[in-house]
Formats: C-alpha cells, structure tokens, sequence
C-alpha cells in the first residue's frame, strides 16, 4: 500500500529538493478490511481471473509457451490486503495492482483496476494485438495504454460519488506476451511504484521505473540510493491510477527468449528484499537439481518478504517464457 500521491513528476523535477520535504508526513495508514463479497466480480462467468484477497496463491499453470504463478499476502503488520492480481493466461495478460486510500478504498481501487484492463483487453481486436507480423507493432502498447486509461476513468469516477472513497487510486503493472511462430515480445505498462523485472542467464533487470518521490530525487541528484532506501517518503508516489482524471502510463516492449521469466510485483515485495537477494532465490531454485515450479519460486518470495519484517502487502506474479 502506498500512502498518497503528492505532486505531480513534473513539479517534483522542478520545485522540490529533499531538504524541502521536512514538512510534509505521508498519510496514516488505514487497515480496513473489505469482503470480496462487496465487489461483484462474478468471478464464475468472467473469461478472466481477479484476485484480492488476504491471502491467496495460484499454483503453476502453463500453456504450450508460457507458464505462470501468483502469491499475495497480507504480510505480518496489516489487517487487510489492498493488493490484487489477475491474469488471462490464453491472452498472455497478467496484472498487478497496489491499492491506496482511507478505509477500504485502496481494495476497491486495486480490484477495479485489475478487472477493467482484463475486462477491456478481452474487447480489444487481438488479430491485431497478438499477431507481431502486422504493420502496426506498437497496437500492443496503445492498447495497454487505453484499458488502463478506462480503469482510471472507472475509479475516479466511482471517487466522486462515494465520499467515502474519495482520494483512492492504485499503481498498475501490466505484462503482455505477444507470441507468433518466429518470435516473442514482452509488452509491459506500468504506473506507480509496482514493479516488473526480467530475469535471464542469471541476471536479474529492473524493466519499469518507479514513479515515486525518492525515485525523481535519485534521478535528480539530490538523494542517493541509499538514503532513498531508508527515506521515510519511499511510500509516496507520483502517479497512480483512479487518483485524477487522467493518468501517464509508461510502456515498453523487449524480445522476449525462451525460459526469461518476468516477475511482476507490489512494494511489499521489494521493500523487504533487495534486487540482489530476489535474484539469488530465483537463481537457486532454478539451479536446483529437481528446479522447483514456479508456485515454490512465488510462494518462496513471499514467505522471505514476511521473514524480513512483511510490513505492507505482498504480492508477486511470476511468467516463464516457453
């Protein structure tokens, strides 16, 4: 969970310097709890998966090209879990969310999010978003952009007619596998501070850029790395989805090989463990001599983040390429 959405990138690059930020305090924390059951999802009929509960997992499943795992945990401080996850693995879409606001807000926003760019890649023409021989190639990215615009249309507005939800928003990761015959292409959009990593011949790279406070004051030159790892601002972001009319969504795309495996996840994860301690434990397992699945990868990752402290939500979504 991130606390509250300050200002705007484009005012932090040019009004805002570390020392000036003494005065500002992030958001209390708010650990209220909402039943799945007050969002009808129906989740029986949906051509796609959404989940936000708790606790919950999704064992490895696979297709032909691709295989992928799931975990979200409320970790060991928070009474409820404004993460959630979906995935529509015939599609190759997988999504993250981190909800934020007062009370249950943050849940609704996260579980909103989830299910429009699900709801709305299933409408999109996917002649033209999966086929990577049309002349066309960057109909992915626009199409990625487009269905989390409609989530923050769908959020903002539920905002303004629900007092009680006002102020709500989430970050948004987004993973699409085009495939074809001759080659793979990884589409990821993002915006917030979830993240997305590609892992490969033992190396493991950052593919988003936070959209974070700390993240625009490193980039600036006015903090390091490590102070930023240990500011008491780390939770404040710069964009999030639902939180204002309108939203800049990052996207990127990348060759995609067989057996590179993308880890999609919320703070919760990477706030407890470091890029290099993630990447041992992927490292491990898959060098094992019986390599665990991906379900042992994720719930592995999970139960390390609770061991160095689990002070916010945890979640992680891992794709094996085929």
């Amino acid at each position: 969970m991130n606390d509250l959405v300050l200002f705007s990138a484009d005012f932090l690059r040019h009004n805002l310097k570390v020392t000036d930020a003494v005065g500002l305090l992030p958001a209390p924390h708010h650990n209220g709890y909402l039943s799945r059951n007050c969002i009808q999802l129906n989740m029986c009929v949906l051509p796609y998966e959404v989940y936000g509960f708790i606790s919950s997992s999704m064992n490895a499943i696979s297709t032909d090209t691709l295989e992928f795992a799931a975990q979200s945990d409320r970790g060991r401080v928070r009474s409820g879990n404004e993460d959630a996850y979906g995935q529509d693995l015939a599609q190759g879409i997988f999504v993250v969310c981190d909800g934020m606001g007062g009370a249950a807000a943050g849940e609704v926003a996260s579980r909103m999010a989830v299910q429009t760019i699900l709801e709305q890649w299933t409408q999109t023409d996917l002649s033209e978003a999966t086929d990577a021989t049309k002349a066309n190639k960057s109909a992915p990215g626009s199409h990625l952009r487009a269905a989390v615009q409609e989530a923050n249309t769908r959020i903002f507005r539920r905002s303004m007619k629900d007092a009680r939800l006002q102020g709500m928003g989430t970050t948004a990761v987004i993973l699409f596998v085009q495939q074809n015959e001759k080659e793979s292409t990884a589409w990821v959009a993002h915006a917030g501070d979830s993240r997305c990593y590609r892992y490969r011949a033992g190396e493991l790279i950052q593919l988003t850029i936070d959209h974070s406070l700390v993240e625009e004051q490193v980039r600036l030159g006015h903090m390091t790395r490590e102070q930023a790892e240990s500011s008491p601002f780390r939770n404040v972001i710069t964009r999030a989805v639902g939180a204002a009319s309108s939203v800049e969504v990052d996207v990127l795309s990348e060759a995609a090989h067989p057996g590179d495996l993308y880890l999609l996840c919320s703070d919760g994860l990477t706030r407890e463990l470091d890029d290099s301690q993630i990447s041992a434990m992927i490292a491990a397992h898959l060098a094992a001599v019986s390599p665990m699945q991906l379900d042992d990868i994720s719930a592995d990752l999970v139960r390390a983040a609770n061991k160095h402290g689990g002070r916010d939500n945890i979640t992680c979504i891992l794709v094996r390429v085929g």
